[in-house]
């Protein structure tokens, strides 16, 4: 008898949730019976029907709805659901109101680390409930703070890493940048993708832009949303290189432009688990450049398929950004040696394999006399 996994998750965008999805069919191919409760009209339901998993037009709209908590229960039950793997706010909620007495094994993944504590009561209706059987942690980072928050059965908490498939960046042709955002032809291109948040560390990156020596040729992309802020403007005020940074917004061609960019920057100063911004970058040989945070730090070698230096630190950033545009050779060689750090450390086929493992050994503690 194969083993029944219910997946309820959330797959909007096709490339975000890609290392997510390939959980799946590759579990699919080994044998278990995957159903997932998602949007029939997602990103990735066709192809999920295509290897054999079963989609159910469904993901609930509110954290507390005992009509959805229901409508998953009664699924249980029916398909005789063995591990139910819970991937958000919402379907954590109700799935873990829905498991309650039935004999179902219950998976929660965290990828973040912060914002739980033991005496918040809130806590305990997600990553603290008892009814949590193990939570699939993205990074030892975020494993070690789930850990350290917990008060019995800290051995729910570990560490599965989304991994990658570094054949998915093969066909992205890298954007002429230089060209595309009227930059001069000689110049070294810094590149940082994200959303405007406390947590990426953005004024540390533009404080270190502003220590640079004026005649450097460094320009700087910060791609997302928000990032063209009131914040963010009055630390380049007065700056002679203020003209050096650009804010693009939201783009759809950030896989090309990162490509075509000489060095990834991510100054991120807590909360991170294994950022797929910077993977991607990696598997496009593009190099990274990031900070010494739980998490992040797992993704690469320092001085060998990246740079790490301390957080919170715009001096640092500054001597790094400075030694690396003036060793264009080490940067091809860093890019080079990421994408084989991926490849064999970070890889999709890897996680598939810890996936199974974790919900073989459930099944075996549920089926045990």
């Amino acid at each position: 008898m194969p083993i029944n996994v219910l997946v309820i998750s959330k797959y909007t965008d096709y490339h975000s949730t890609r290392p997510e999805a390939s959980i799946f069919h590759g579990l699919a191919k080994k044998g278990f019976q995957i159903y997932v409760m998602t949007r029939r009209d997602s990103a990735h339901a066709e192809e999920f029907e295509k290897s054999g998993i079963k989609v159910i037009d469904f993901h609930p709209t509110q954290k507390f709805a005992r009509k959805e908590s229901q409508f998953i229960r009664t699924f249980i039950k029916e398909h005789h659901i063995d591990i139910l793997h819970l991937f958000n706010g919402k379907a954590i909620m109700n799935g873990l109101r829905a498991a309650r007495g039935l004999d179902v094994k219950v998976v929660l993944y965290r990828g973040y680390a912060g914002n739980i504590n033991w005496w918040d009561p809130t806590a305990y209706l997600k990553f603290l409930h008892p009814r949590a059987d193990a939570i699939f942690c993205n990074s030892k980072g975020v494993e070690e703070y789930l850990r350290s928050k917990m008060l019995c059965k800290k051995e729910k908490a570990i560490t599965i890493n989304k991994g990658h498939d570094v054949s998915w960046y093969e066909g992205t042709r890298a954007a002429n940048v230089h060209q595309l955002f009227n930059l001069p032809q000689d110049a070294f291109v810094l590149v940082n993708i994200a959303n405007n948040r406390r947590m990426k560390g953005i004024p540390y990156l533009l404080k270190a832009m502003n220590n640079l020596p004026q005649e450097a040729n460094i320009h700087l992309l910060l791609i997302g949303r928000d990032m063209d802020n009131k914040e963010n403007r009055s630390i380049l005020n007065q700056s002679p290189n203020a003209h050096k940074v650009h804010f693009p917004g939201f783009r759809d061609d950030v896989l090309e432009i990162v490509a075509g960019s000489d060095l990834f920057v991510l100054p991120s100063i807590k909360g991170e688990s294994i950022t797929k911004s910077v993977i991607e970058s990696m598997s496009l040989e593009t190099p990274a450049l990031i900070t010494d945070i739980p998490g992040n730090r797992e993704l690469l070698e320092h001085n060998v398929s990246g740079v790490v230096v301390r957080a919170k630190n715009s001096d640092d950033l500054t001597h790094a950004i400075l030694a690396l545009s003036q060793d264009k050779a080490r940067c091809q060689e860093l890019g080079k040696n990421a994408k084989k750090y991926i490849a064999k450390r970070l890889n999709h086929v890897r996680t598939i394999q810890q996936t199974a493992a974790l919900y073989q050994r459930l099944y075996a503690e549920k089926k045990a006399p």
